[in-house]
């Protein structure tokens, strides 16, 4: 094959030789395209401006196979001798695999540039995509005929009457005409809508999309969507048309939705029944009220209704001014206040007004006022939980914004559910702990009056408000005229724990009136029992019998399962623990073994019985606090007993002590 036969085609044709590619012909035709590029050199070096450099591919592939590749209105981006124009132009391309007549072989590429036909296509494309968009906008703006349309010249100013806005908003032609429709747009929102209505003329955007509240002729406000496009003659824009859809209750879903998914984030890691409420409170202010504050009914349960209310402020927001008044504060509510009828009635109380002239019993004459002086609706909401008033949330708002109704009621009960689980635990845990109070106080009861002996008893329960614990203590006089000492602690710090502590101290009490046996024999027929009754129990226990032994003496008796020890102060100050009698605490092991100590006790001595609450802190080690224990004790011995007990609760326990304590102090009178 000749190359030059190719001399006078129409069309571009380009020869290659070798794996390189080097340029070995060109036509006239492809010069005038591509440019005169010198013979010889590797293609690639030919066409350093081609931007797609995987055209060179082809070439490669098609001189391995032997197969022709075909490409069809293919891009091709670089400096072209024959066009200024910028950007890609268009080819058809064949490449195949060619021998020559000296015999070496290459690859023969035909191509015909087909710019025009593609930029020809595409713009036809391109008009009927906006032809089909117009008319898709048309029958949307058709389909939203009934409700508002409205036109405005090029510039913004409405031009043509639109009676669906005048049946929504009641503004006549002329109110409406111009800018005039701005007037019935919510003051609140104006500022947002011209702001972005001035730039979509501004910019001629092709499509311009908003919502804001419009006020309706009934009054009130209700939000609205806007939709406009401009109309165009060829560059030209010669008017806006557009239309307005009621979206009131879209937003109001919306609103719900997010206002539901901020209060379970804000709650999520919240237990506590003030910080709870504390936290919805925050999600109220500004979306549903302009203010709201929250509080607890800590004697909810105790309470007589129409009587005074005692209730903690825990959160008080307002949207603007001053801060509120600062939370965990108690108020006293008297009968008359709406608050306290509110709780009474276990419903909601509403009041709407004209702002700043609330109904009299909303606020009685007489009572601290807590609505903003242009307050226009408010509404009382008591958090009932299993059928007891827990809470109350009072949500106010203000001005000209539309007053509290139905629907924000509504949504404020449904916020305010996620605060029922925390107080529900919270009233729970008042009953449990009125009840496990009462059955201790009731078992707690006073020491006897034993001759040349003083006895005195404490008991502190713990300051943690979920804790209700199992210590005990007693004393009481035998048959034979010895005195018993005990204290102990049921594993537990709940209802249960009580009420197992208080079966077992009167067992304990029985068994040890029964017969008069050592104190070891004692604990052991009690620990037989509890493994027999309570088989999920534990719990520790020191039994003390003060005896007689001879004349003017006096000796202690004493077993501890698994009990702190007792403590004997001498009348000098020495205190020491006394470690004999020791076994493991009751419940424990299936054949229990209790054993007794006895040990002698010095005229004007002490002896203290305590539980674990005196001596445990938490991140200490026991003998840290025995040893304190100890000191105190030391320093204190020569105080009366009932000063003793006391200064040693002072110097042993903490504000925040999280157990309770109970102890037995036994004075010796001197010889």
């Amino acid at each position: 094959m000749r190359l030059t036969m190719f001399d006078p085609a129409p069309i571009g044709v380009v020869f290659t030789r070798g794996p390189e590619h080097r340029l070995a012909y060109t036509n006239a035709v492809y010069r005038k395209t591509f440019g005169d590029r010198p013979l010889g050199r590797p293609l690639r070096r030919t066409f350093p401006d081609l931007a797609q450099s995987g055209y060179f591919d082809i070439f490669d592939r098609v001189l391995a196979t032997g197969e022709a590749e075909v490409l069809t209105a293919v891009p091709i981006d670089l400096d072209f001798a024959d066009s200024s124009r910028e950007g890609p132009r268009y080819f058809t391309f064949s490449v195949s695999r060619a021998t020559v007549s000296d015999g070496s072989r290459g690859v023969l590429g035909v191509v015909v540039e087909t710019t025009e036909q593609v930029t020809a296509a595409r713009r036809i494309r391109v008009l009927s995509e906006e032809r089909r968009r117009a008319l898709l906008r048309y029958r949307s703006l058709v389909r939203a005929g009934s409700e508002m349309v409205w036109v405005t010249g090029p510039e913004g100013g409405v031009t043509e009457p639109s009676p669906g806005w005048q049946r929504v908003t009641g503004q006549s032609w002329e109110e409406f005409r111009g800018d005039g429709w701005i007037d019935a747009i919510h003051p609140d929102d104006r500022a947002a809508v011209v702001e972005r209505w001035s730039r979509a003329l501004r910019e001629v955007q092709p499509r311009f999309t908003h919502a804001y509240r419009l006020r309706l002729v009934t009054g009130g406000y209700r939000h609205f969507a806007v939709d406009a496009a401009p109309v165009r003659d060829g560059d030209r824009v010669i008017e806006w048309i557009g239309t307005c859809r009621d979206v009131e209750q879209e937003w109001q879903d919306a609103r719900r939705e997010k206002l539901l998914a901020r209060a379970t984030a804000v709650t999520a890691d919240t237990a506590r029944p003030d910080e709870m409420l504390a936290a919805l409170t925050a999600v109220i202010v500004p979306e549903l009220a302009d203010s709201c504050t929250s509080y607890l009914l800590p004697q909810a349960l105790h309470r007589t209704p129409g009587t005074a209310l005692a209730a903690e402020r825990v959160a008080a927001v307002p949207r603007q001014g001053p801060p509120g008044p600062p939370p965990h504060q108690a108020e006293h509510l008297g009968p008359d206040s709406a608050l306290v009828r509110a709780a009474d009635r276990r419903r909601p109380v509403h009041a709407v007004f004209r702002p700043g002239s609330p109904p009299p019993d909303i606020t009685p004459t007489g009572t601290e006022p807590w609505l903003a002086p242009d307050a226009n609706s408010v509404v009382l909401l008591p958090v009932v939980v299993d059928g007891t008033t827990a809470a109350l949330v009072v949500a106010c708002v203000n001005g000209d914004r539309a007053p509290l109704g139905a629907s924000e009621i509504s949504l404020l009960q449904t916020l305010l559910e996620r605060a029922h689980t925390p107080l529900r635990n919270a009233l729970e845990y008042q009953r449990t702990r009125q009840v496990a109070l009462a059955l201790q106080h009731s078992l707690l009861t006073e020491p006897p009056d034993v001759p040349g002996l003083g006895i005195a008893v404490r008991y502190r329960p713990s300051s943690s408000a979920a804790e209700v614990g199992g210590d005990w203590y007693d004393s009481f006089v035998l048959r034979d005229d010895a005195a018993v000492l005990t204290v102990g602690d049921v594993a537990g710090h709940d209802l249960p724990a009580a009420v197992t502590m208080s079966q077992l101290r009167n067992m304990l009490r029985g068994l040890a009136l029964d017969r008069e046996e050592p104190t070891g024999e004692i604990l052991r027929r009690l620990d037989a029992s509890v493994q027999t009754l309570y088989q999920e129990c534990t719990a520790t226990c020191v039994l003390a019998r003060i005896e007689r032994p001879a004349p003017g003496l006096l000796q202690l008796q004493y077993s501890a399962a698994g009990h702190p020890p007792p403590l004997l102060v001498e009348a000098d100050g020495t205190a020491h623990f006394l470690d004999e009698g020791r076994s493991p605490m009751l419940g424990l092991l299936p054949d229990p073994r209790h054993s007794t100590a006895v040990h002698p006790l010095p005229p004007g001595s002490t002896l203290l019985l305590y539980t674990d609450g005196l001596v445990e802190r938490r991140n200490e080690d026991l003998t840290d606090g025995l040893d304190r224990l100890r000191r105190h004790a030391s320093t204190a011995a020569r105080r009366p007993l009932e000063s003793f007990c006391d200064e040693l609760l002072a110097g042993m326990l903490t504000a925040d002590n999280d157990d309770d304590t109970a102890l037995v102090a036994l004075r010796l009178s001197v010889a």
